[in-house]
């Protein structure tokens, strides 16, 4: 899932229907659904095959072209019909990882654990340098992108031809504060009834990213980017993108021999591994950048402060192309029996960082998808309309498949010119919060859609999934649906581990997948498509959204 969120407004509704209204659906087939979801579930096996075997699945690395080949290939297994990848892009360069080592030899030896960061340069053989700490300090804001450029500016002038050769510590360390919330938790009652409630409402403006006044800690900055505009959001994304590539330039400008970066989010041992430059082509890649743990980072520091001489080895093996090539975006149908040309649309992303095996984030999401079209086909059920599935790449770098995707076949949202298909498909549904089981809908400002989803999730109540908001959760795939004014839904999911251990961390792995909650997951989207599906009328539209032309990085 990409991080950052935009929020609108949200309204409290209860636990209980507003006023009565009839189900759509056969509790007969709502049954059949439910035993094929969890007594013959295959949603597991299907995770398993997607992480253990062909995980990670960074966007256009040869793991994802395999994995893609596989989904593609148990999509046809299970009789889904035109399953095709449809390509999309360019993209930017190949990247993937054949092999590393980072140790300090110097004063002590130590393996430490590490990972490098995603387009990163080989090594071209070991590399060993002394360590140096030289920080880029931001004045502990690491959301305010004007801090940030200011930093690498006065950075760049302080230490201008003095890190040739040298293996830098680039990341400003601070102490981590004590943990005050359990790693491991499901929504409580208190917290739905809160995502349900209503904010005060607020004039929308036009926010510069230049105007942004963003909180320096963690959990108010979050708040702060949530009430912004997904458009605000993406020209922060931008900018900060910019930057890395600024960054990146500079130290191989430099000649530095090597990048150690820590994460702030790290802890008892986790890497938090990500981007360490630009994954364009006509940009040479960062220099071989690994990012270490938070204890291993902080004690070659304190070495580096006693006066004691660090020497670091690194030895990194990539396989990058030299060339931008395309994404790849998966596509499977299920054709519609009488108005075949309206689709009802499910999807999650299918591309991951590289250091686990991108289980939580997002094969869960995939895996229950092709799970939801398995049961569907395998129970042989009557749908009026076609159900197509989408699993998108790219996602993790800025939505860039789904968006591609839907400009292609809806509509382009900088221009608002909407394509013939756009007033064909029904509805999308997007599952991509981890492996949390389904408590409700985030409705993404649509009134109309409440009565919809309340009756649809009535046999599900009793399984926790009931409560509906307004809210708008960002950073994932509905939102470029919802940008050419399509019914685009995510998912409200129990958090687990999600945002404290597995986010794109190297312990995204299969072990912190819930069996149960992606069973219930299966059920509840079967049978929601299925009730889309088949109803008389196409499901209710918000007003179209105005043109949202886009806007250069710094602009």
């Amino acid at each position: 899932m990409r991080t950052l969120t935009a929020v609108l407004l949200s309204v409290a509704l209860g636990t209980a229907p507003a006023w009565p209204q009839q189900p759509d659906h056969s509790y007969e087939i709502v049954g059949k659904i439910k035993t094929e979801a969890f007594d013959h579930s295959q949603v597991m096996d299907t995770l398993e095959a997607l992480t253990d075997l062909h995980g990670p699945r960074l966007t256009a690395s040869p793991e994802f072209k395999d994995a893609a080949d596989w989904a593609m290939g148990r999509l046809k297994e299970y009789g889904i019909e035109n399953v095709h990848g449809e390509p999309w892009g360019p993209f930017g360069r190949s990247w993937s990882i054949e092999s590393y080592e980072l140790e300090m030899t110097q004063p002590r030896y130590s393996n430490l654990v590490a990972a490098p960061l995603a387009w990163s340069a080989g090594t071209n053989g070991e590399k060993s340098g002394q360590a140096i700490y030289a920080p880029i300090k931001a004045s502990g804001n690491r959301y305010d992108i004007k801090v940030q450029e200011q930093a690498l500016e006065k950075y760049e002038a302080e230490w201008k031809g003095k890190l040739k050769g040298k293996i830098v510590l680039v990341t400003e360390l601070s102490e981590p504060k004590p943990a005050t919330k359990p790693l491991f938790r499901r929504y409580t009652d208190a917290e739905l009834a809160e995502i349900a409630e209503a904010p005060e409402p607020h004039v929308r403006r036009n926010v510069s990213v230049d105007d942004l006044q963003i909180p320096s800690e963690q959990e108010e900055a979050y708040k702060y980017l949530e009430s912004l505009p997904e458009t605000v959001i993406d020209q922060l994304f931008d900018r900060f993108d910019a930057l890395r590539a600024k960054q990146a330039k500079f130290f191989r400008e430099e000649g530095v021999a090597g990048i150690i970066r820590a994460d702030q989010r790290a802890h008892n041992g986790l890497i938090f591994a990500e981007a360490a430059g630009p994954h364009s082509a006509k940009d040479p890649m960062a220099p071989a950048t690994f990012i270490v743990t938070y204890e291993q980072y902080s004690r070659i520091t304190r070495l580096l402060e006693k006066k004691q001489p660090v020497t670091l080895a690194m030895d990194l093996k990539v396989k990058a192309g030299d060339k931008d090539v395309d994404g790849l975006n998966l596509i499977g149908e299920i054709p519609g029996q009488k108005k075949p040309d309206e689709v009802v649309m499910i999807g999650a992303h299918f591309d991951s960082w590289h250091t686990g095996t991108g289980a939580t984030d997002n094969g869960a999401g995939s895996a229950v998808m092709i799970e939801v079209m398995r049961i569907l086909k395998k129970l042989n059920l009557p749908m009026d309309r076609t159900v197509r599935i989408g699993l998108w790449s790219g996602e993790e770098q800025g939505l860039y498949g789904s968006r591609a995707y839907v400009k292609q076949h809806f509509g382009d949202p900088e221009t608002m010119q909407l394509k013939s298909e756009q007033a064909k498909l029904d509805a999308y549904l997007n599952l991509d919060n981890g492996s949390g089981k389904i408590r409700g809908v985030y409705l993404q400002g649509n009134d109309a859609a409440r009565p919809w989803f309340q009756s649809m999730l009535t046999p599900f109540n009793d399984m926790g999934a009931r409560t509906l908001t307004l809210k708008n959760t960002g950073g994932t795939d509905h939102l470029s649906f919802d940008a050419v004014g399509l019914p685009g839904f995510q998912f409200i999911q129990d958090p687990l581990d999600y945002g404290t251990v597995t986010h794109h961390s190297d312990m995204d792995t299969y072990s912190h997948a819930i069996p149960e909650d992606l069973m219930q997951a299966s059920a509840i989207i079967a049978t929601l498509v299925y009730d889309i599906a088949n109803k008389p009328e196409m499901f209710p539209r918000k007003p179209l959204p105005e043109a949202a032309p886009a806007k250069k990085p710094g602009a």
